[in-house]
């Protein structure tokens, strides 16, 4: 089955590993998304948001081709953001986090389907306020996430995830209900 659904235990290797792939990009200098192996994200990412529930997969070609959290918990660094709307209720904010791509399925239209997904969600859990983010280092996501409609209202700088020196650009975009 193709689709994007809520993640089971047996995904959690598949994302693991997939989490595994990029930051083998990373350390050979063919990707830019400013993780650190064993830091962030890990084994322990994936399954602490399956125990919650907010865990979901795409499957492409029997595998999973890309994973992302979504949920409306706001990371506190996103206080620090310039938000064009700083004001929103949060019950009405929905929030995407560490959306994954395998370096094997990309340029494929995973990504793109992905934040179709969550906007669709989104809309579906009456949240008109999309709020991600992204390391300012990863410019294919910020790419990506332009040419969605996202707009980046601000970079913050810390410490992210336990990852040092993160300059966090904060993204977002309303959508009509």
């Amino acid at each position: 089955m193709e689709g994007i659904r809520k993640a089971v235990l047996q995904d959690i290797p598949q994302v693991a590993a997939i989490y595994d792939h990029i930051l083998t990009e990373e350390e050979q200098g063919r990707a830019a998304v400013g993780w650190i192996r064993g830091v962030y994200p890990t084994e322990e990412t994936a399954l602490a948001s399956l125990n919650v529930g907010t865990l979901f997969v795409l499957e492409r070609e029997g595998v999973i081709a890309a994973a992302a959290k979504i949920d409306q918990n706001q990371v506190p660094e996103y206080a620090g953001a310039p938000w064009r709307y700083p004001d929103v209720p949060p019950e009405q904010v929905m929030v995407l986090h560490t959306l994954v791509v395998d370096p094997a399925f990309g340029g494929r239209g995973c990504g793109k389907a992905f934040v179709a997904f969550y906007e669709e969600y989104a809309r579906t859990h009456n949240c008109p306020y999309l709020r991600m983010d992204t390391n300012a280092r990863n410019t294919a996501a910020r790419r990506l996430y332009a040419g969605l409609g996202y707009w980046e209202a601000g970079i913050v700088p810390c410490v992210f995830n336990g990852i040092p020196d993160v300059q966090l650009v904060c993204l977002e975009k309303k959508l009509d209900l």
